[in-house]
């Protein structure tokens, strides 16, 4: 993991001998889908609103890397005690701030770069997955960024995948995305991924089916090892940039960096299951889920009551150039620039992301507040928004 915390997270910067045919010239990297912690955290390094004095910050954002510190101990028979250690700690620091103290951590809030359930484990037995970080009473009132929500709570809120590109340029997102508009797709769909053999429940080894059946649909097969070229850009991209739809399935998790990378190639993502975008990133995707993508039930895939390639043909030109125009339109929003530098007409998904959680973070003052004013003992409400690295840096 170490090799992808390169350039401020981004990881090594991709070298295309392609002279721009795949990828633009610049700002491509071989970044980890998990390596939104260090991203975000240098990013907010360089946030134009930041303040030394954090009784005058309007949210505390804390720069723990939970998603790093428990990659360490999923595998390898490590014990619940050395899982919780970190995130036991962390929050007993946090809980003996004065600035937690002001309205108890509401105003707090955390990045995380992997999924909710891995921080949301439900009992005691050594082989239970992850952490109870969030399950831990101090961070029931704080909010967490992460890259998917972990079920129906209201305090965590999932923000994109990181993708390959980072663009320290306005006019590098405006060039990428005129590219994308004039990228002549020759296949209908295409799928980038592996079967889940030892799932009952997972449709990929049908997917997979329909796509080596059609002649319109082009298969990247991911697997195991240094020959995986589901983790090389240029690959990825490539297969991407000359697919109309690129189909979106469950894998380990109900969400897949994918999503993010076909939306950054102008390719129309086909979900599934609605836990996979509709009901997770409603910061940064429209509200009209079907003016960006194309829903498929992954019962009709299971009960083989559809064809792939003959539900995607029946799309109309317009409708795709429709859809097309808007997966174009929202890369920006699912771009996280480069740290080092800050764009300055556009919002990318870090500015989103901070914007909104300043939001809630001011909504949830003002409920606190009216609620003190009425007298009434406000300390077991819930929810709120963060920052805190020493007394450096709160926004």
């Amino acid at each position: 993991m170490c090799l992808y915390l390169s350039n401020l997270g981004l990881g090594p910067k991709v070298i295309d001998k392609s002279n721009g045919e795949v990828l633009s010239k610049e700002s491509w990297y071989v970044t980890n889908q998990f390596s939104l912690e260090v991203i975000f955290h240098n990013t907010m390094k360089h946030y134009k609103c930041l303040t030394n004095d954090s009784s005058l910050a309007s949210a505390i954002y804390v720069p723990y890397y939970g998603g790093l510190d428990l990659g360490q101990y999923l595998w390898g028979g490590f014990n619940i005690s050395t899982r919780d250690a970190s995130p036991k700690e962390i929050m007993k620091w946090l809980a003996q701030q004065p600035q937690w103290k002001r309205i108890w951590g509401r105003d707090h809030f955390m990045v995380l770069g992997r999924i909710g359930w891995d921080f949301r484990r439900r009992s005691d037995k050594e082989h239970d997955w992850g952490t109870k970080l969030m399950f831990l009473p101090e961070a029931k009132n704080m909010s967490f960024l992460l890259i998917e929500s972990g079920g129906s709570y209201d305090n965590d809120f999932p923000i994109p995948y990181p993708t390959y590109f980072h663009p320290s340029k306005d006019m590098e997102i405006f060039q990428w995305q005129e590219k994308m508009r004039k990228m002549k797709r020759p296949y209908l769909f295409s799928f980038a991924g592996a079967p889940r053999p030892q799932s009952s429940s997972s449709i990929r080894s049908e997917l997979i089916k329909h796509c080596q059946s059609s002649r319109s649909c082009k298969l990247l097969r991911c697997q195991h090892g240094s020959q995986n070229n589901c983790n090389d850009p240029k690959h990825v991209m490539k297969v991407f940039q000359r697919s109309v739809f690129c189909l979106q399935p469950p894998g380990d998790s109900f969400t897949r960096r994918s999503t993010f990378d076909s939306i950054l190639a102008g390719c129309i993502p086909v979900f599934f299951d609605p836990q996979s975008a509709y009901k997770q990133y409603l910061w940064h995707f429209p509200k009209n889920d079907s003016s960006y993508s194309v829903y498929i039930p992954e019962s009709d895939v299971k009960g083989k009551k559809v064809m792939i390639n003959e539900t995607l043909s029946t799309v109309s030109e317009r409708e795709v150039l429709a859809m097309r125009k808007e997966v174009i339109r929202l890369i920006p929003r699912i771009t996280y620039s480069d740290p080092s530098s800050r764009l300055e007409t556009i919002e990318d998904a870090f500015d989103i992301a901070v914007k909104r959680v300043l939001g809630r973070i001011e909504k949830i003052r003002r409920e606190i507040t009216n609620v003190k004013d009425s007298r009434v003992d406000f300390s077991n409400m819930k929810n709120t928004i963060s920052y805190l690295e020493g007394d450096k840096g709160s926004k």
